[in-house]
C-alpha cells in the first residue's frame, strides 16, 4: 500500500520529504529547512550546513522543550523561526522552508504568485502572504514570519528569501509546496504567451460544488489477470508521470478499460510518488470498489468510455508548459515537427465550466482528429486506444508546448505549411 507518513518516525519523514525536495530540484546542497513538532512538544528539524541530497535519520536534531539539544550536528540556523511559528499556531505540526526556482523569482521580484490559475490551487493552499525581508536566523525574521502565521495564513513568501509553510502534518505542508511551485511555474509560463486568465470565485465555487462523488460500492469477486496486468502498466506510468513532473503527488488522474463494462482509475488524494497497484480503484457497472474513493474526473470518465469505444484509456494532467496554453487565450498549434501534429493532430479548449456541468458535451469533443483536450484552468486530457498511447500524447503534448515556448524567446516561430500537412496526412493515411 501506499507510504503512509504518520507511521514513521519524525526523523525518517524528514529524511524522506527533503529527499524529494532535493531530488525534484526544489532546493540546493545548502539551502531549506524542515520540522516536526512532536507529540511531547520537541521539535525535531534538519541540520545546519549538512549536504541535503545525502541526509539520514542520524543527521537530523531534536531540540527539547527544555532548550537542549540531541543529536550530532546544530539545528538549522532557522530554528527560531520555526519555534515561533510552533509558539503561535497550536493547530501546526511542521513547518517547511525552502528555495525552489519559480517561487524564489516571485520572491525576489517581490510579487505574489496567483493562485487563482487552477481551482485544486487555491483549495490545496488557502490565501497566502508575503513577509518583508530580514537576515536569516535573525529574531526579526522570526517575527515577521510569525505575524503572519498568528494571522491565519499557512502560506508565507519570503522577501528575497523564498517560502515558509506550516500544516497539520510534514506531508500536507510538502503538498502545498509542490502545488505552490507548480502554480508560479504555471505563471511564469504563461505570461511568455500573453494575458493571464485567473479563475473567478464563482468558476472556483463551481469547482468545489462538484467536488463531491456519490457512488455506490461493490465488493470484487477476485482479480482477473487482465485486471493484473493493467494496475501493474498504470502504475509504472503513474509514476514515471510523477518523476517527469507531468503531475504532482496527488494531483492527475490516469484510467484504463476492462472488459465487462469496468476500468480502473487513480484514487482521489493518494500520493503519487508511492502509490502501488493496490490503490486504483476498479469502478464496474457505475460503481466503485469498497473502501476506495476514485479520482473526481470519474464521471466524466464513463462518459467518455461509454460513447468512445476506440478509446482503452484517458489521462488528465497538469503539465507546466502545457498548462500555459490552459490559462490564456494563445492557441496551441501542434504544427512544430512532424511527430506532433501525427499524434496530438486537432486539440480543442474545453470552458472551463463545460467541463464540470456538460459531460456529454465533453465527450462529443473527442475525435480521431482530436484525440487531446486542452481543459481550460483545469487540466490536460489526453486519450488513445492503449494506456501507452495516450501516455505518449500526453508527453508530446508537454514536450511540444515547451518547445513553442523555447522558440518565443528565440524569433517568430514558422509552422509546417498546410501543403506540408497535406503530405504527412497522405503518407501517413491520417
Amino acid at each position: 500500500m501506499t507510504l503512509k507518513f504518520e507511521f514513521l518516525h519524525p526523523a525518517d519523514q524528514l529524511v524522506q520529504i527533503m529527499d524529494r525536495i532535493y531530488k525534484n530540484g526544489m532546493t540546493t546542497t545548502s539551502g531549506g529547512n524542515l520540522s516536526i513538532l512532536d507529540e511531547n512538544g520537541d521539535i525535531w528539524i534538519t541540520p545546519s550546513g549538512i549536504d541535503k541530497g545525502t541526509l539520514t535519520r542520524s543527521d537530523i536534531c531534536c531540540v527539547k522543550q527544555n532548550g537542549a539539544i540531541t543529536g550530532q550536528h546544530k539545528p538549522s540556523v532557522e530554528l527560531p523561526f520555526h519555534a515561533s511559528v510552533y509558539s503561535k499556531r497550536s493547530d501546526i505540526s511542521a513547518v517547511l522552508h525552502a528555495h525552489s526556482p519559480a517561487l524564489v523569482a516571485f520572491s525576489v521580484a517581490r510579487v505574489l504568485p496567483d493562485i487563482n490559475l487552477v481551482a485544486n490551487a487555491r483549495r490545496t493552499l488557502g490565501a497566502i502572504t508575503m513577509a518583508d525581508y530580514a537576515v536569516p536566523g535573525s529574531k526579526i525574521l522570526g517575527d515577521n514570519i510569525s505575524e503572519k502565521f498568528e494571522q491565519g495564513f499557512n502560506v508565507v513568501v519570503l522577501e528575497n528569501h523564498g517560502v515558509v509553510i506550516g500544516a497539520s502534518s510534514l506531508f500536507e505542508a510538502y503538498k502545498m509546496f509542490e502545488t505552490l511551485e507548480s502554480i508560479a511555474s504555471l505563471e511564469i509560463n504563461a505570461r511568455k504567451l500573453g494575458k493571464v486568465k485567473p479563475l473567478s470565485e464563482s468558476d472556483i465555487n463551481l469547482s468545489l460544488k462538484n467536488s463531491r462523488l456519490a457512488m455506490d460500492d461493490f465488493v470484487p469477486n477476485g482479480h482477473s489477470s487482465e485486471e493484473c496486468a493493467a494496475r501493474r502498466d498504470m502504475i509504472n506510468l503513474i509514476r514515471r508521470s510523477y518523476r517527469q513532473k507531468l503531475f504532482g503527488s496527488t494531483q492527475g488522474t490516469y484510467s484504463m478499460r476492462l472488459s465487462a463494462d469496468s476500468f480502473l482509475v487513480t484514487p482521489y488524494g493518494v500520493d503519487r510518488a508511492y502509490m502501488d497497484e493496490s490503490d486504483l480503484v476498479l469502478i464496474k457497472h457505475g460503481m466503485k470498489e469498497l473502501g476506495k474513493m476514485p479520482s473526481r474526473a470519474v464521471n466524466l470518465l464513463k462518459v467518455i468510455y461509454e460513447n468512445h469505444p476506440e478509446i482503452n484509456s484517458v489521462l488528465a494532467a497538469n503539465p507546466p508548459h502545457a498548462m500555459a496554453f490552459a490559462v490564456t487565450d494563445f492557441i496551441f498549434d501542434p504544427r512544430t515537427i512532424p511527430e506532433s501534429y501525427i499524434l496530438l493532430r486537432e486539440p480543442k479548449r474545453v470552458p472551463y465550466s463545460t467541463l464540470y456541468l456538460e459531460p456529454e458535451t465533453v465527450s462529443g469533443m473527442l475525435s480521431k482528429k482530436t484525440p487531446v483536450l486542452i481543459c481550460e484552468n483545469n487540466n490536460i486530457l489526453a486519450t488513445g486506444d492503449s494506456l501507452l498511447t495516450a501516455f505518449d500524447r500526453l508527453e508530446v503534448m508537454e514536450a511540444t508546448a515547451h518547445s513553442i515556448l523555447l522558440a518565443r524567446d528565440i524569433c517568430e516561430l514558422v509552422r509546417i505549411s498546410d501543403e506540408e500537412i497535406k503530405e504527412i496526412n497522405k503518407v501517413f493515411a491520417l
